[in-house]
């Protein structure tokens, strides 16, 4: 059968639609070959940053100029518990994303998030691990303002900066969150700071809660949840990691005391 001159002009085009196809398709295939060849050079510029294995990681964040934060949202002098009560909804988002994470202790507007010393998470990358943990916990404290700041709104971003530390030993890590919690009692028991609390807000030091004197530890209680998991029966395979408790407490962690009740943590 003979073609008319329409049906050729549209086979024509057909060829030529697909020779351009082909040749689009060569074109991205050569840009992606000089992509991982001719350019791939660059990525000798990255540092290297992974931390020492059988290391404690400590990723440790604080606020960024919080006192400004405070003042524009008319957080409550000397402790506001809404503002730390979000602090710490924050660091519980992040326990829940890093599994490796065993504890985390804060207060005022700092948190430390303590990794087991045989986390891979990042392959142990201390600014990968640094920078999601510190997106993470701002995030949170933002998707959650309304939660403990219903009749507030959000004035501005708050900010939060981060660091990595490493530490060797168990007796080191101890003495790091030991330092922070003391931290937390000099900022209230000084003289001069206690006899403002006093003068000015009519507080006793020694009448304060424990969650201004001593900060907040969040723990993961493995034990409580899969006793919970055994009185309701439910099948082995529904007892996972990841969901295990964060208990939120406001104790002593400088003495033996909180050590030798969650043996777990520095087995981890």
């Amino acid at each position: 059968l003979f073609l008319s001159k329409k049906g050729m002009i549209r086979i024509f085009l057909r060829s030529c639609t697909r020779l351009q196809l082909l040749q689009n398709y060569c074109k991205a295939e050569t840009h992606q070959k000089m992509a991982n060849s001719q350019f791939d050079y660059v990525k000798s510029f990255e540092s290297m940053d992974s931390c020492l294995p059988n290391c404690w990681i400590v990723v440790r964040i604080d606020g960024n100029n919080f006192h400004k934060f405070s003042s524009k949202h008319n957080f409550k002098k000397p402790n506001d518990d809404r503002a730390l009560g979000l602090m710490t909804r924050a660091a519980r988002s992040v326990m829940e994303l890093f599994n490796d994470v065993v504890l985390s202790y804060g207060q005022s507007d700092e948190y430390s998030f303590v990794f087991k010393k045989g986390t891979k998470t990042y392959n142990r990358r201390s600014s990968k691990l640094s920078s999601v943990v510190v997106s993470q916990f701002t995030s949170s404290y933002v998707y959650h303002w309304k939660e403990y700041f219903p009749d507030l709104q959000l004035g501005y971003p708050p900010a939060f900066d981060s660091r990595t530390v490493l530490y060797p030993s168990d007796k080191n890590l101890r003495d790091y969150l030991s330092w922070r919690q003391a931290d937390c009692e000099l900022g209230t028991l000084s003289s001069d700071k206690n006899e403002i609390l006093f003068s000015q807000f009519g507080i006793n030091y020694n009448n304060l809660p424990q969650l201004h004197r001593k900060g907040t530890v969040i723990v993961r209680d493995k034990v409580t949840y899969a006793s919970r998991n055994a009185l309701r029966k439910e099948p082995d395979d529904k007892r996972s990691k990841a969901q295990s408790m964060l208990l939120a407490l406001n104790i002593d962690i400088i003495g033996k005391q909180f050590w030798e009740g969650n043996p777990h943590i520095l087995a981890a």
